[in-house]
């Protein structure tokens, strides 16, 4: 419930601070004088879009702050809760706008975003506005209104959610099924190249271990050459090879070490560099023995190089790449089946996805069918408690499994009305006059706010076109919602302004310099003077006064 509004520098509006209470409040005022000012600083308070023409001209900044007692509102507690926004039962709203246009909104004294402030505003106010029966012919947004008095979120949900899931298959398909005509241009090219690198089948490093026996089989008899001189070099050449060499100038060291000892060092090193030659000298024998002069060998594997780099000129690739490039081209060929396998699959899966779709706003469809009986009655009723004597209402509802799946399920809506008797039901728009509109909307509107659980609702001249004895009824109709919630009703009409539990008047003063517009509570008297002002004009008598007085007695 709103408790307190205190407005700054806001349009006309130099300084504002008022205090509402249950029930219903009225607000009246000369024609002008800004009697929505309150509304639309409340609306922008809970995130509505800021403007630089919203500050005073001539002001730094405006600022609008809403009171509201939260104790009874666990979504409002639990969004709170959820953003970490503290609260003891109360909740305090502060919105500043800079003339530059800029905004800071704060909630319980912390910094927040605009979205914050709309979500849970949804939880503390609903505002029905002067041009809501302008919506009321249009069939999404009656279709709309349904969904709200019965209330059934959950199965909205199911439906929006099952549509979202086939949505996402049917995308899934189509963008498989463009992948695949590509594809399918490709996979003959890329059985053919797989096939022919499937038959040469070259394995991991295999091209540079072909390269390296490619080498040493066409250098094999260079390479036995070069080992027997060495061998001959080092070991077995008459006399003069290294190895006698080396431990004759051992032995000499040796014995002259008997002289210098110095030279035992030098002489022990020759005999292990003897030793080494030894050994390096079977060395070579052994990778001699190993050395193939192989010519049939040799053939082969110079074919082998020759396809594989017969293969890697056909891709533009090094040999050395083949290996890799064979790998993508069966993954990509692998992919292509898959994705047959998965378009196969996804058939199936949609088909399964639209069963879910189809059950989900069947079941929406049925309790839309419910609630649509339910305010048929309460909105003909309504109508002719509001001077519609014969007045009669119907919701058509036409489940239609063969549309288009949307969000919003499978049904066509369209309000259908009849004003007079013998008349037979028409659309909203084609029968009923303004006036009627008027009435109509304010009917569905109080009807649906009843059953919502918005804890305040504000109506802004919603009863324009009426007057008379509808007017009263209007009036009563919102009293008897103002026990239930609290209501905050914008009028120009006596009889919707009597029907208050309480009443501000709004004035607008000027010193022909500027223009101010304040709110004033009005007392008993203050309300008999301004109900006979709306009765009377500004010739208020005392059958006005009179009349005034018994307005707002017959409402005690």
């Amino acid at each position: 419930m709103l408790i307190s509004l205190e407005i700054e520098n806001f349009a006309i509006v130099d300084k504002l601070n008022a205090e509402w209470g249950p029930g219903m409040t009225t607000i009246t005022g000369e024609t002008g004088a800004g009697k929505s000012i309150a509304i639309d600083a409340l609306s922008l308070c809970l995130g509505e879009r800021s403007e630089a023409s919203a500050v005073r001209p001539g002001s730094e900044r405006a600022q609008v702050s809403a009171q509201f007692d939260i104790h009874n509102l666990p979504k409002a507690q639990e969004f709170l809760a959820n953003n970490d926004l503290l609260s003891d039962g109360e909740c305090l709203i502060r919105r500043s706008i800079n003339n530059n246009g800029r905004s800071k909104g704060y909630i319980n004294g912390i910094a927040v975003t605009a979205s914050q402030l709309k979500c849970l505003g949804q939880y503390l106010i609903s505002i029905h506005g002067q041009h809501a029966h302008q919506l009321l012919t249009k069939p999404e947004h009656q279709l709309h209104l349904l969904d709200e008095y019965a209330g059934h979120t959950k199965l909205q949900s199911h439906v929006k959610q099952t549509f979202k899931d086939y949505q996402e298959l049917k995308r899934e398909f189509q963008k498989l099924s463009e992948e695949q005509v590509h594809q399918e241009a490709q996979q003959q090219l890329l059985q053919y190249q797989v096939q022919e690198l499937d038959e040469f089948s070259l394995t991991k490093g295999e091209f540079e271990q072909i390269e390296i026996e490619l080498n040493k089989l066409s250098h094999s008899q260079t390479l036995l050459d070069a080992c027997q001189q060495q061998i001959q070099n080092l070991f077995e050449q008459d006399g003069t090879n290294a190895f006698n060499l080396v431990q004759s100038s051992a032995s000499q060291l040796s014995e002259l070490a008997a002289i210098d000892n110095a030279l035992t060092p030098i002489s022990e090193l020759l005999y292990e560099a003897s030793i080494q030659i030894e050994e390096a000298t079977n060395e070579i024998k052994d990778y001699q023995a190993h050395i193939e002069c192989d010519p049939i060998r040799l053939i082969e594997v110079e074919e082998r190089m020759s396809q594989a780099l017969t293969l890697a000129r056909k891709h533009q690739i090094q040999p050395e790449q083949l290996y890799q490039l064979h790998q993508e081209l069966i993954k990509k060929l692998d992919n292509i089946s898959t994705n047959n396998a998965r378009l196969s699959q996804l058939e199936q899966l949609i088909t399964e996805a639209l069963v879910l779709y189809h059950m989900a706003s069947k079941s929406l469809s049925a309790s839309r069918v419910t609630a649509a009986t339910n305010l048929n009655q309460l909105i003909s009723a309504s109508m002719q408690h509001l001077s519609m004597e014969h007045g009669l209402f119907e919701i058509s509802l036409v489940y239609q499994p063969d549309i288009t799946p949307n969000k919003f399920g499978s049904d066509s809506v369209e309000f259908l009305v009849s004003t007079n008797p013998g008349q037979p039901l028409q659309p909203l728009a084609k029968v009923a006059s303004g006036g009627e509109l008027s009435r109509i909307s304010l009917a569905i509107q109080v009807i649906i706010a009843g059953k919502v659980t918005t804890p305040t609702l504000i109506f802004d001249e919603v009863d324009v076109g009426i007057s008379g004895p509808t007017a009263a009824a209007v009036g009563e109709l919102l009293r008897k919602l103002g026990k239930s919630t609290q209501v905050i009703c914008v009028t120009h009409l006596p009889q919707v302004a009597s029907s208050g539990h309480q009443q501000f008047f709004v004035a607008k003063h000027t010193d022909g310099i500027q223009t101010s517009t304040q709110m004033l509570a009005l007392d008993k008297k203050g309300r008999t003077d301004e109900i006979a002002r709306l009765l009377g004009g500004t010739n208020i008598s005392k059958a006005t006064l009179t009349n005034a007085k018994e307005l707002l007695n017959s409402h005690l």
